[in-house]
């Protein structure tokens, strides 16, 4: 049992880390809730290892997500509370092994790549950043029908990642000399990789970026129908994390898809109102893809081209 000073340390990670998620986390059902705590820190412990790794070296930090990867699994004792934590949750909703070891694998993959030649080599990455926190989040909902749900959480999930890796292209560089723009995306659009890494907007890479943008909207379309299978008590607030993820693609259409000279933020206020907006509708239709249809700066049906400008923003009611 997951006690109350594992369960503190792992909401106080997920609270200062995970700012956007954790709006929707807190309206989970306590069964949930708690338990999602402990997911998004485990998380967060082991992407620390490579995000700041402070001062350890290549094969250091391989040792250390090895290490993560054996108390996470219970192969060996830990006394750190997270991943204490970790452990004991897996064990009781029995979460796949393998949803654990290409997680890992993944972080262990940002130690050595910093560029991906195809969105295929990406999605490879995903499976285990992205899709895996989807996999074991449907698994800790305890849905009904977890056949159905866990694909639809796995394209939710990479969504959530690529809107991430779209709106953090200036952060990414600066900090870890990482670019998730695929280098075929690029040549696609004559962008160049330095102009990223000097920190140059140009149109290409503009187009680069709305094409990508794309993408992760039909992930969102992919991520959204499957939202109705999940529990009930669980629906609003996977619903209301989309609508929050997704609001980034309104922020970067609005700096014209410039994400490389300013990184785009939600303010605490929109957040707000985006989360009486959810849950006002929400109340009014209890249909997941309409609810977002109306909300979210994601349309559930594409109709333009790939090229094509997107409309004006839907306004902030």
């Amino acid at each position: 049992m997951v006690d109350e000073t594992q369960l503190a340390e792992s909401k106080s990670i997920h609270r200062r880390t995970g700012k956007t998620f954790y709006y929707a986390t807190r309206l989970l059902p306590e069964r949930v809730r708690e338990a999602t705590y402990v997911l998004y820190a485990f998380f967060r412990v082991a992407d620390e290892v490579v995000d700041n790794p402070e001062g350890m070296s290549p094969s250091e930090q391989r040792e250390r997500l090895a290490e993560i990867r054996r108390q996470a699994l219970g192969e060996e004792p830990t006394d750190d509370p997270v991943l204490s934590a970790f452990c004991e949750l897996r064990e009781t909703h029995d979460i796949p092994v393998e949803e654990v070891e290409v997680f890992i694998d993944a972080m262990m993959a940002d130690i050595d790549t910093d560029r991906y030649e195809t969105y295929e080599d990406l999605e490879v990455y995903m499976r285990g950043s992205a899709s895996a926190v989807g996999v074991m989040m449907t698994i800790i909902m305890d849905t009904d029908d977890e056949n159905t749900a866990v694909p639809h959480a796995r394209k939710l999930g990479e969504a959530f990642q690529l809107t991430n890796f779209l709106r953090d292209v200036r952060e990414d560089i600066v900090d870890l000399d990482r670019i998730y723009l695929p280098r075929e995306t690029l040549r696609t659009y004559d962008a160049d990789p330095g102009d990223i890494e000097n920190l140059r907007f140009t149109d290409e890479v503009g187009d680069a970026i709305r094409h990508e943008l794309r993408r992760a909207e039909r992930l969102y379309r992919e991520g959204v129908a499957g939202i109705k299978y999940l529990p009930r008590d669980c629906q609003l607030p996977v619903l209301t994390a989309a609508v929050l993820y997704a609001e980034h693609h309104r922020l970067i259409r609005e700096q014209d898809y410039d994400t490389v000279s300013e990184q785009p933020s939600l303010s605490t206020l929109r957040k707000l109102s985006l989360i009486v907006r959810t849950r006002w509708h929400w109340m009014r239709h209890g249909d997941p893809e309409t609810v977002f249809t109306k909300v979210s700066a994601v349309r559930m049906a594409e109709d333009r081209g790939p090229m094509a400008r997107p409309k004006d923003p839907l306004p902030m009611h």
